[in-house]
């Protein structure tokens, strides 16, 4: 079994059981320093990745972007690696699947599909062609040797664009149409979690933000998330480190905030460690 393959079939077997943090690094220093520090696996992060450009979140990376993006993170690192895909940077259905089988052949071992369309106000797709959308993405996920985790994502909930309800229907669908793993972002509350795992008997990946994030590990794991993402947070905060520093040092003269920087040479020991660390 070749190393990527290993890796595939790794990545499967964590959405089998129990309960796992995949933290979303932006560049390869930062996935080299999550996979030292203990992560079993990685997903990119559309926002922290689009921030490394000079630009917002939401459909302003191209698909040739990311995919190059999730290919050097997969090179540098050897745990698992899912990429936040967005909308499958297309509309119809045979697109996706074609972002799909790009997917692997840039070595992700999954990815993940919004139901969202990439205009000004982020609408939702039309049901149906919601369905349509995943049932392409899982058909050419089908398709390949090793296995491919396909995370189908109803958006709308976080995007007001549809209620909790319509956000349950949509994730049964996906689950009908072959998608691994479900995903409705920003829950707002421990019952609304709870209703998505009694939607689905597929795995289930819960965002760590607002009232998920207190919840912490135990609780999400306890309620039957499968696997914990943090979206841009960590990202997030490297940018609240630049702000703080920057308005101390050119609006107060200050170098304080420099006392929490964390030490060169610890850095590098686990750049090092995490190009070899397999989670």
């Amino acid at each position: 079994m070749s190393q990527l393959s290993e890796r595939h079939a790794r990545f499967r077997d964590l959405h089998a059981s129990g309960c796992f943090v995949i933290p979303n690094p932006w560049d390869v220093g930062s996935a080299r320093m999550m996979a030292a520090l203990g992560a079993k696996a990685l997903a990119t992060t559309s926002a922290g990745f689009a921030f490394t450009l000079g630009r917002p979140d939401m459909g302003r990376v191209s698909r040739d972007e990311m995919l190059g993006h999730a290919e050097a993170i997969v090179a540098g690192t050897r745990v698992p690696v899912s990429g936040d895909f967005e909308n499958g940077f297309a509309d119809e259905p045979d697109g996706v699947a074609e972002t799909v089988r790009l997917a692997r052949e840039v070595g992700l071992s999954g990815c993940s599909i919004e139901d969202t369309v990439m205009v000004d106000g982020n609408p939702a797709y039309d049901f149906d062609l919601a369905v349509e959308r995943i049932s392409a993405a899982c058909a050419m996920s089908r398709s390949f040797a090793d296995p491919f985790v396909l995370c189908a994502r109803a958006d709308g909930l976080m995007n007001g664009t549809y209620d909790l309800d319509e956000a349950l229907r949509r994730i049964r669908a996906f689950a009908g149409a072959g998608a691994d793993l479900v995903y409705v972002p920003l829950l707002p509350d421990l019952a609304a979690l709870q209703a998505v795992v009694a939607a689905t008997d597929r795995p289930v990946n819960v965002l760590a933000a607002g009232p998920m994030a207190e919840l912490g590990v135990e609780r999400l794991a306890a309620a039957g998330a499968r696997r914990i993402s943090v979206g841009s947070k960590v990202a997030r905060l490297t940018h609240a480190a630049i702000l703080d520093s920057m308005r101390a040092m050119t609006g107060q003269g200050s170098f304080e905030s420099f006392t929490g920087a964390a030490d060169g040479g610890q850095i590098d020991a686990l750049l090092a460690a995490g190009a070899e660390a397999t989670g």
